[in-house]
């Protein structure tokens, strides 16, 4: 197996000993099948990276470690990878541990790894639970600073929160939802299926407040039926709306806080039922698709390579590359996207 890495790079990107990455390379067995998993994905992340990697400059090593759909992993890849050659003179590589699906426990191996192996910053979307909150604790003690991703983890000591304002993202939801099933007509009384991933994601429960306080103000004649659960994931989802419909026939509109929005589309359309305003997050590649085809209303989105940037940045003045910022920056902006003004991105057609 030929590669242009020193065997040394090789073990820094996969987390394991250089003898462990020669006997891969050399194939000469003897090392477990996750191990190799890993070595190979240390390869290919190299390679995907290389033309990133300056030769002058302080370097870093970054984990990224993320439960979520694939769809939304993968637009997180690609803005933070697009974002990388923009914090040179300082040159960073990054590993990714990304998980559709993962229990608590798993995630608390995978930071736990992540301190033994050593690393120069974490980014972090995962579940706010305590054996988490520990796990980061514990990072933050070992000298390796965590920065959340669009939900927090507030109980405990991470470097910074990157993402937008949650609370503020579920009362703009509200805003569309009330203002369009009310347009032209005398309010009367109808349901929004409001579809979450799970309930322990802080940032999830932060929109669904921000919603329910915004409705309970601003729209009474509209009330809430939620699932939950469905781990963003189409089959998962879609059951969960399928059983919501049969179970509720006023629910005229949908307000997808976790995503499987293709799914819930398809869930409508099986049930014969129309839907009146769909508001989902994340501009991913289903997202951009649902809207070119008018299956979905609006998107609330926030720019996921300023994100990167920030977080990036903020590990770096951590490790003290970049000078303290004077105030907290502010959280990212929410941008209401719609058929008529969707944005080029990057990796997303």
């Amino acid at each position: 197996m030929t590669h242009p890495f020193p065997v040394k790079v090789v073990a820094l990107q996969a987390g394991v000993s250089v003898a462990t990455v020669d006997r891969v390379i050399k194939q000469r067995g003897g090392v477990h099948a996750n191990t190799v998993r890993r070595v190979m994905q240390a390869l290919d992340e190299l390679a995907r990276q290389s033309t990133q990697v300056g030769l002058a400059g302080r370097k870093f090593m970054l984990d990224v470690l993320m439960v979520a759909p694939r769809r939304f992993t993968d637009a997180v890849r690609a803005a933070l990878e697009a974002e990388l050659p923009s914090l040179h003179p300082a040159v960073l590589r990054s590993r990714f541990h990304l998980h559709e699906t993962l229990e608590v426990d798993g995630i608390v191996d995978q930071l736990e790894r992540i301190r033994k192996n050593g690393s120069h910053g974490v980014l972090l979307k995962a579940p706010d639970l305590p054996l988490v909150a520990e796990a980061v604790n514990r990072l933050a003690a070992a000298g390796i600073p965590v920065v959340t991703l669009v939900t927090d983890l507030p109980a405990s000591v991470r470097r910074g929160y990157v993402g937008m304002d949650n609370r503020a993202a579920g009362e703009t939801a509200a805003c569309l939802i009330g203002r369009w099933l009310g347009a032209g007509q005398r309010p009367r009384k109808q349901q929004v299926l409001v579809t979450l991933s799970s309930n322990r994601f802080h940032g999830e429960e932060e929109r669904e407040i921000g919603f329910r306080r915004a409705l309970r103000e601003r729209h009474r004649h509209l009330s809430i039926v939620e699932v939950s659960e469905g781990h963003g994931i189409d089959g998962a989802t879609g059951a969960l709306v399928r059983e919501a419909l049969a179970t509720h026939p006023g629910i005229a509109a949908v307000y997808s806080i976790g995503g499987g929005n293709t799914a819930i589309v398809q869930a409508f359309a099986q049930a014969g039922r129309p839907c009146q305003v769909f508001i989902g997050h994340d501009l991913d590649a289903d997202n951009v698709a649902l809207l070119k085809s008018g299956a979905i209303h609006a998107v609330l989105h926030h720019d996921l390579g300023q994100d990167m940037r920030r977080a990036c940045q903020e590990i770096l003045r951590a490790q003290g590359a970049l000078p303290a910022l004077a105030q907290v920056p502010p959280l990212s902006a929410i941008q209401i996207v719609t058929p008529w003004n969707l944005p080029a991105l990057n990796g997303v057609n």
